[in-house]
């Protein structure tokens, strides 16, 4: 998997790509309202009559929900939900899809071409400094899990151990800005750090050519190491500083949909919250699900991250998509103190709880 290329999307195009779609933004919203999904695809359809044939199911309602990148199993609720029926208890027929190249799921739940996305806290929040109406409906995984990896020969065991050292990245800002918080930490300065683009290669490639350490998602390829044999160190980010526990990935829509809709949202969160408890309780069968759904990925990789994943997903919440407050203000405070962003973030309007079912 080009894990780097997807993260070009992530980084580089959700706040590139987001400039560019401000202009554009109102317009392509306010043509999409409500269930815009269901006006793309000619209206909503009638499913098949079951049984003995006399009563036909009601007319589902058609929705499209954009992948941040390649499908894996920060997803796999997604596809539980889909596939188990949770969606169309609820009277959804939804579609999992994903981006375009060189589009981002942001600009794409920004502009309304799908109601809901698979985004990053990072990602609105500077969405939300630059005006455009992305708002996070549900956490996905309650804390962090990224991190800095690199094989052990490498010796990088804490952040200053990144002095004198070669980084692989995707030319994103607060790439620079991260490491040099966290190396600041242990008085030691990101200048020391050689920062290269790592292009198409993936993490596997790229330390055994030209760079020691790059920023991974551990519950894949962190997994993957293990599955290849590969000891890696890891530098958490959560380890060194409590502002950098952000939620990373979430479930986004847009301001309008929440608006002219909110029965939509409602029914969407309520049929996402039983494939990620069923992902939650059910592991196995849940990765099986997500082979299933897309055979292309490596199965062995699949089955052992999520099973690392699922018991992360809701962590220490209450209930699974639950997000703080405090969480979304200790991020944007950092990003700001960090010059990433040109004004604050008024961060009630950024995420809501209202959608998540009760328990």
């Amino acid at each position: 998997m080009k894990t780097t290329k997807r993260n070009a999307l992530k980084w580089g195009l959700a706040s590139l790509v987001l400039l560019l779609v401000l202009a554009g933004c109102g317009g392509k919203n306010g043509a999409n309202t409500g269930n815009s999904g269901a006006a793309e695809n000619g209206g909503t359809n009638k499913a098949a009559e079951e049984g003995t044939g006399s009563t036909a199911e009601k007319a589902l309602t058609k929705v499209k929900v954009v992948l941040d990148w390649t499908p894996n199993t920060n997803h796999t609720g997604l596809y539980a939900a889909r596939d188990k029926g949770f969606f169309k208890e609820q009277g959804l027929d939804v579609e999992i899809v994903q981006p375009p190249e060189g589009t981002a799921a942001d600009t794409m739940v920004a502009n309304g071409t799908v109601e809901f996305g698979v985004g990053y806290q990072e990602g609105i929040t500077q969405a939300r400094t630059q005006g455009l109406p992305l708002v996070s409906i549900a956490a996905i995984i309650q804390h962090n899990t990224s991190g800095f990896a690199s094989p052990v020969s490498k010796n990088i065991k804490e952040p200053k151990d990144f002095a004198g050292k070669t980084y692989g990245g995707w030319g994103s800002p607060v790439e620079e800005a991260v490491i040099g918080s966290l190396m600041q930490e242990q008085s030691s300065d990101v200048s020391k750090v050689k920062i290269v683009n790592m292009g198409d290669a993936d993490f596997f490639t790229a330390v055994k050519r030209n760079i020691d350490f790059a920023w991974i998602f551990y519950g894949w390829t962190g997994v993957e190491a293990e599955l290849r044999g590969e000891k890696l160190n890891m530098v958490y980010l959560t380890d060194f500083s409590e502002k950098l526990d952000y939620y990373t990935p979430v479930l986004e829509t847009n301001e309008k949909l929440i608006a002219d809709n909110p029965d939509l949202v409602k029914k969407f969160m309520a049929g996402a919250s039983e494939g990620y408890k069923f992902a939650i309780d059910h592991p196995e069968e849940a990765a099986e699900l997500l082979i299933k759904a897309v055979p292309d990925l490596n199965a062995d990789l699949v089955r052992a991250s999520q099973k690392w994943l699922s018991p992360r997903y809701q962590d220490d919440a209450a209930r699974w998509g639950e997000q703080k407050k405090e969480v979304w203000d200790n991020y944007a405070s950092w990003m700001y103190d960090h010059k990433l962003l040109d004004k604050k973030l008024e961060s009630d309007k950024a995420f809501t709880n209202d959608f998540l079912p009760a328990s």
